[in-house]
């Protein structure tokens, strides 16, 4: 996601790393990159160069902090090329912000009218709107408008039942601005505190669909009328934006497919070009997936620096939050098995694919690459082939044990003697850092308490348990080191028993 647009800033950020303060030259040069990766994302031309315009302007025309407060509120000094990047930073926000991702209410109800072509899958983000409503305690109604495309209504009602929400559909020839109307009138009558109305594409934007929609909107009285736009479809989807834009009161955008863009530009000038912002950023096609979009968390994975808070969002949604913090607490000590870990991969399954969950965590953009989704499928199976005792004690697999397992899993038995060797090293690993009470390393890394609260182990990376991604030596050093901390540990407190019991 967003590889072509990060490459520049990563480049740049490499030029300026060691240099003692920020130049004519040097800043043109980290320039040249973003400028570069910015025009190969499809960002629109006149953006890039009032984007570097101000970068350039903030860099070099006047003085520029190299102290600043950090999460805790604590004054660290920063280097010349931290802080170009920070300039870079707030600069993206504002060239895609400010954004309210809220859906306004209008008598009592929050109505909202999707619009767009024909293809960008708003049929689909209407079953995720409702579904976003939904978990905010509101009875919702999906409204099947659509009647160009075939088998558009059949869709709507199988999302609508997926996620138990009513869809109003229209009587035989009933146009569609007589279907949303009818709908309306329903809301109202039966106590429905929130409406989405599904409408029709076409293949470009045509007098024939603008006359439909506003006869809609005239119709329904949206408080919210949102375009659904298709990220892949780079530049084009911004022009389709300005198009809309110029005939309906747009509230915002409904941007799709970005986790399939390697680009990213329609995201990043669609609010500069139209005026109108982002709302919600729809990725995968579960219904779960749909996300307010938040302009920071963007620049930061942008900028290759994660989406930490991003990322504890998508784990509230998922978690049982008392039973997370006990969870957390085991797992930090070392005491958890096999079913522990099954269950924590599962809980990662339900935020959405791995690589999207690892390119939210800081540093961890070129990991996510890397790693295999089918591993998850494979670990999961040779855990569901062993025993019970087995999955507590995972040390009492020998080789006639692993052969078992591999047999009922569909892998070999070097598979299972694998999972249980990293399983082993990231069980001393979490205890080591987790240091018993709290108290270990994890504790002092921003942010990762609150992630280990929400259920994920903090600093654990899952394609180690994958046995992908990463360096494997750096790994491989990284748990020995581990283990020797853990085995101090162990017999500091056997030297401990001991000098009790002489007394």
């Amino acid at each position: 996601m967003l590889e072509t647009l990060s490459s520049g800033f990563k480049n740049a950020r490499e030029r300026l790393q060691g240099v003692r303060e920020l130049t004519e030259d040097n800043v043109a040069d980290a320039l040249k990159d973003v400028r570069a990766s910015l025009l190969e994302a499809d960002v629109d031309f006149g953006v890039v160069k009032d984007f570097i315009a101000r970068v350039k302007g903030r860099a070099l025309g006047g003085k520029v902090e190299t102290r600043v407060k950090n999460a805790q509120g604590q004054t660290v000094r920063i280097t010349p090329g931290q802080a170009f990047v920070k300039v870079c930073e707030e600069e993206l926000v504002e060239l895609m912000g400010p954004v309210d991702p809220s859906l306004s209410r209008k008598q009592g109800a929050t109505s909202v009218m999707l619009v767009g072509l024909q293809g960008v899958g708003k049929t689909t983000v209407a079953a995720k709107l409702a579904n976003h409503l939904k978990r905010e305690s509101r009875k919702v109604l999906l409204v099947a408008a659509d009647t160009q495309r075939p088998a558009a209504v059949l869709q709507l009602q199988q999302l609508g039942e997926s996620i138990d929400v009513p869809v109003h559909v229209g009587g035989p020839g009933d146009e569609p601005p007589a279907i949303c109307a009818a709908a309306r009138e329903r809301v109202q009558n039966e106590g429905f505190d929130a409406v989405v109305y599904d409408t029709a594409g076409r293949l470009a934007v045509d007098e024939t669909l603008m006359e439909e929609l506003a006869e809609i909107a005239a119709r329904t009285e949206p408080a919210n009328t949102l375009l659904v736009c298709d990220a892949l479809m780079g530049r084009d989807a911004v022009n389709v934006a300005g198009a809309f834009a110029e005939r309906l009161s747009l509230d915002g955008l409904v941007m799709t497919k970005l986790d399939g863009d390697s680009r990213g530009g329609a995201a990043l000038a669609v609010k500069a070009v139209t005026g109108v912002p982002i709302k919600f950023l729809g990725t995968g096609e579960t219904v779960d997936r749909l996300e307010p979009f938040r302009p920071e968390g963007l620049a930061s994975r942008i900028l290759g620096m994660g989406d930490v808070v991003g990322l504890v969002r998508d784990f509230e949604q998922v978690v049982d939050e008392k039973k997370a913090e006990e969870d957390a607490e085991r797992l930090l000590q070392g005491q958890f098995g096999m079913d522990d870990l099954l269950t924590q991969l599962r809980t990662i399954q339900k935020m959405g694919p791995l690589k999207d969950i690892l390119g939210k965590l800081p540093g961890m953009d070129s990991v996510a690459d890397q790693v295999d989704e089918g591993e998850i499928k494979k670990v999961e199976a040779m855990i569901q082939s062993m025993t019970p005792g087995e999955r507590k004690q995972p040390e009492v697999i020998d080789k006639s044990r692993a052969t078992r397992i591999a047999k009922g899993s569909g892998r070999n038995a070097k598979d299972v003697t694998d999972l249980v060797g990293r399983f082993r090293q990231m069980r001393e690993m979490m205890a080591s850092l987790g240091g018993g009470g709290g108290g270990g390393l994890m504790s002092r890394i921003p942010g990762m308490n609150r992630l280990a609260g929400a259920g994920m182990p903090a600093g654990f990376d899952p394609s180690e348990m994958l046995g992908g991604g990463g360096d494997r030596k750096a790994r491989r050093a990284n748990a020995a080191r581990a283990r020797s901390q853990a085995k101090k540990k162990r017999k500091s407190a056997k030297n401990a028993r001991r000098k009790g019991r002489k007394k």
